[in-house]
């Protein structure tokens, strides 16, 4: 039986950090195993936002294919490559445009909210507005059965689905409607408690050296009421604890933790010590992977370049269906 596809993207705004990895890429290696996976590397997208300063564009796309492969995505199981490198994606995306009412984007409630959000930023430009157009055409042109997406992005999906379902209904049956697959985007803290992010400064990379690594984790936030060791605290209001413990360690280590803190048996740096022995062991490997890559660029492009060549198959055959049904 074959299996679905599925089709997710991501933006290349810089290298990927622990919030990107636990919010996405651990879904994307789970989705690996079970389906027909595309994942995209949305260039395109990126300018949505970053149009004004283009200069970091191309370093930006390596290491976010560096960052991909090392953490495990395989380019045997899925499709990986760069969203400009297949024309195709910017004439459906023409296309859709024709057929999608305004004010189906102006009332997207993730576009109202991203507006708030990214109100020091100039995104009055077609471009943003037109996301979910382009999205669209991302999903449908490689006929993208399941998207993965948090409960955020599901507006953005149902605009998706309309658009679909209009393009058919006007010009016949051609695309499969894409469903949603609701994964689980958790909140990942940065090191100083707020939501990990870039624009905060306050992120952990995985391309981090192993001296700041390790730096950034034992200065890590925790329980602000632990000023000294003999201070008793609570694992539930510790950043730490809830980003990295629960995933690191097992239940009886946690249950360790937890009495150690509660009752001022153990110090905040210790507690850190012993996590970042667990956290190292599980990025040493994607340390030696990264660091394999970027001494053979090569190697990185012919990947990118060979997921382009099979997606350039799809995309074109998808297509010669579009101008089919719109008699072009």
């Amino acid at each position: 039986m074959a299996k679905q596809k599925v089709v997710s993207g991501i933006r290349p705004t810089g290298k990927l950090h622990l919030g990107n990895y636990f919010g996405a890429i651990h879904n994307w290696l789970e989705l690996q195993k079970k389906y027909d996976c595309t994942y995209i590397i949305v260039d395109w997208h990126a300018l949505t936002t970053h149009y004004k300063d283009t200069k970091e564009l191309q370093e930006n796309i390596k290491e976010m294919a560096i960052d991909l492969l090392s953490c495990g995505i395989d380019p045997k199981k899925v499709t990986l490559f760069v969203q400009s490198h297949i024309k195709e994606h910017a004439e459906l995306f023409l296309l859709l445009s024709m057929i999608t009412p305004l004010g189906w984007l102006e009332r997207n409630p993730t576009y109202k909210e991203q507006v708030k959000e990214l109100a020091s930023k100039d995104i009055s430009n077609l471009g943003f507005l037109g996301y979910p157009v382009l999205q669209t055409a991302d999903i449908i042109l490689y006929d993208g059965e399941v998207v993965p997406v948090g409960k955020d992005q599901l507006p953005y999906l149902e605009v998706a689905r309309e658009i679909t379902r209009r393009f058919n209904y006007l010009y016949g049956n051609t695309f499969k409607e894409p469903q949603s697959l609701l994964t689980e985007t958790p909140l990942i803290l940065g090191t100083d408690g707020r939501k990990m992010s870039k624009s905060y400064n306050n992120t952990i990379y995985l391309s981090e050296s192993a001296e700041s690594f390790d730096k950034k984790i034992k200065t890590f936030i925790t329980d602000p009421r632990r000023k000294r060791k003999t201070d008793p605290g609570d694992p539930k209001d510790c950043p730490a604890f809830q980003n990295f413990h629960k995933r690191f360690m097992n239940r009886e280590e946690q249950a360790h933790i937890t009495e150690g803190c509660t009752k001022a048996k153990i110090g905040c740096l210790e507690c850190k010590t012993r996590l970042l022995d667990k956290m190292t062991l599980w990025i040493e490997p994607i340390r030696s992977k990264r660091k394999e890559l970027s001494k053979d660029p090569g190697q990185l492009y012919t990947i990118l370049e060979d997921g382009a060549e099979r997606a350039k198959k799809v995309a074109s055959h998808s297509m010669s269906r579009v101008r089919k049904a719109l008699n072009l």
